[in-house]
C-alpha cells in the first residue's frame, strides 16, 4: 500500500473500518484541500513556518477536518486533545485545560480540537478565551455551520477561518483508487455506476469510503451497474438544515437566479429545497417578495402569479401543488425586471424620517368645519377630474419641502408605459400656474 495513505502505526487489521485505514498520515496525502494545504495555501505556509495559530475549520461533512487537525498537531509537535461539543461539558473542558497547563510548564504545547464547536453555547465559547489568549492551548474548532453566525465574535476574532471545499470528482476518484489499492482489487462497478457512486457521495469522502467498504463486502465478481448500485446503497441525504446556513444559501441562490433571469437555475434551486424537505410556503413567500422587490410594475402580473402559487398549494398540497410553484418560478425568472418600486419605497421612508411632522399643504386638506375653511383648509384645491387632462398639476408635498422624485421606472416591460405617463404628468405640473398650486 502506498505511503501516502499509510496510517502512522501501519496497522492494516481488517477489523478497522476502511475510512480509518485510509486516514492520511501526512499533510500531502490529504485530498481536495490543496487551496489550504499546498505550499502557497495558508495552512501550508503555517506548517512551513513552524508556527500554528488557532483556527476554525469550516466545511461540509467528510472533507477531512479531524484528519487535518491531527496532522497539524503532528507537524507543530503539539499534544493532540480532542473533544466533541455534543458530548462534552464544562467539567471536560476544565480537565483538558489543566492538563494543557501542566504540559506547558514542561515545555510542550497542546492542540485542542473541538468537533462541532458551534454546538457550545455563548458562555461555553467564552470559556476558551483566556486559554487561547495566553497560549495554554492552540484551539482548532471544526464546524459545518457559518462561523459568522455560530461562533462568538470575541472568540472568532482570535482565530483564523479556513474554508474546506466539498470533495470534487477528482478527489473522490483518488479516494476510490486508494481504497482499491488497500483492498487489492478493483471496485466491481461499471463506468456509469462508478460515476453514480461519486454523485451519491455528494462531496462526502467518509460516506464514499463507507459505501465502497459495503460494496467490497457484499459484491463478489459480478460487475454492478447503476440500477443495482442504487438498490445496494442508499444515497447520501443532501446537507440541508432548515434553520441553518444551507437553508439561507439555497434561498439566496434561488433569489439571485430569478433576478438574473435564469429559469433553469431557478428551477434547480427550487427543486433542491423541495427535495431536502423545505416548507413549500417558505419558498412561495420568497417568490411573493421577489415579485415586488425585483419585478414590481415592470410586470404587474408577477405578484398575481406568486399569490396564485400560494393559493394553489394551499388547495392541492404536495406534490401536485408544487407544479404551480414551478410555474410561478418560471414566470418570475422570465419576467422583465425592475427594482424601481423597491428603491422608491426605501427613498420615501428615508424622506419621511428626515422631514419630521410637516403638514400637508392646506389646499389638499378637507374642511368639514367653518373654522377650518376660514383658515384656508381646502382653498384653491383643483378637482383633477374637472380638468381637461384629468391631472391638475398641483403640488401635493408639504409647503416647506422641496418636491422629491422617488420613483424612477426603468425602460423595461410595463414600466416603459409608466415612463410615458409620468413624463406627461410632469409636463402638466411644470406648466401649472403658481396660483394653481395653492
Amino acid at each position: 500500500m502506498s505511503d501516502l495513505f499509510a496510517t502512522a502505526a501501519n496497522d492494516q487489521s481488517s477489523l478497522r473500518p476502511l475510512a480509518d485505514r485510509l486516514r492520511p498520515a501526512t499533510i500531502d496525502a490529504v485530498v481536495g484541500q490543496d487551496h489550504l494545504l499546498g505550499p502557497d495555501g495558508p495552512l501550508g505556509r503555517m506548517i512551513a513556518g513552524g508556527k500554528l495559530s488557532s483556527l476554525i475549520l469550516w466545511g461540509p461533512p467528510g472533507t477531512g477536518k479531524t484528519t487535518i487537525a491531527r496532522l497539524l498537531a503532528n507537524h507543530a509537535e503539539l499534544s493532540f486533545e480532542q473533544i466533541s461539543a455534543i458530548f462534552s461539558g464544562v467539567a471536560d473542558l476544565k480537565k483538558v485545560f489543566e492538563a494543557a497547563k501542566i504540559r506547558r510548564m514542561d515545555g510542550r504545547g497542546t492542540l485542542l480540537f473541538v468537533d462541532e464547536i458551534h454546538r457550545f453555547n455563548r458562555s461555553q465559547q467564552d470559556g476558551f478565551l483566556p486559554y487561547v489568549e495566553d497560549g495554554t492551548v492552540t484551539l482548532v474548532g471544526a464546524t459545518t455551520e457559518n462561523p459568522s453566525f455560530e461562533i462568538n465574535g470575541a472568540l472568532l476574532s482570535r482565530m483564523q477561518v479556513m474554508v474546506l471545499n466539498r470533495h470534487g470528482d477528482a478527489a473522490l476518484e483518488e479516494l476510490i483508487l486508494r481504497a482499491e489499492a488497500d483492498v487489492g482489487r478493483r471496485l466491481p462497478l461499471t463506468a456509469d455506476a462508478r460515476n453514480n457512486l461519486k454523485a451519491m457521495a455528494d462531496g462526502d469522502g467518509r460516506f464514499l469510503l463507507n459505501c465502497i467498504e459495503t460494496l467490497f463486502e457484499t459484491v463478489n465478481d459480478e460487475e454492478v451497474g447503476p440500477e443495482l448500485l442504487t438498490k445496494l446503497l442508499q444515497k447520501r441525504a443532501p446537507s440541508y438544515d432548515k434553520d441553518r446556513d444551507g437553508h439561507y444559501n439555497l434561498i439566496s441562490a434561488l433569489h439571485k437566479s430569478l433576478r438574473g433571469s435564469d429559469p433553469d437555475a431557478a428551477l434547480y434551486w427550487t427543486a433542491r429545497m423541495l427535495t431536502a424537505g423545505e416548507d413549500p410556503l417558505y419558498i412561495i413567500r420568497r417568490l411573493v417578495r421577489f415579485a415586488s422587490e425585483d419585478i414590481g410594475l415592470a410586470d404587474p402580473e408577477a405578484i398575481h402569479q406568486a399569490l396564485a402559487a400560494k393559493d394553489a398549494y394551499d388547495f392541492l398540497g404536495s406534490p401536485e401543488g408544487e407544479l404551480q410553484i414551478a410555474q410561478a418560478v418560471l414566470y418570475l425568472a422570465t419576467a422583465p425586471k425592475s427594482n424601481a418600486a423597491y428603491r422608491a419605497e426605501k427613498a420615501a421612508k428615508r424622506a419621511a424620517k428626515s422631514t419630521g411632522s410637516l403638514m400637508p399643504p392646506a389646499h389638499i386638506l378637507n374642511a368639514p368645519t367653518k373654522l377650518m375653511k376660514d383658515i384656508g383648509y381646502g382653498k384653491n384645491y383643483a378637482y383633477d377630474h374637472d380638468t381637461e387632462a384629468g391631472v391638475s398639476g398641483q403640488n401635493y408635498f408639504p409647503d416647506d419641502m422641496a418636491r422629491q422624485n422617488f420613483y424612477e421606472p426603468v425602460e423595461r416591460g410595463f414600466e416603459r408605459e409608466i415612463q410615458k405617463r409620468l413624463a406627461y404628468f410632469n409636463k402638466i405640473r411644470a406648466s401649472a400656474e403658481p396660483g394653481d398650486e395653492g
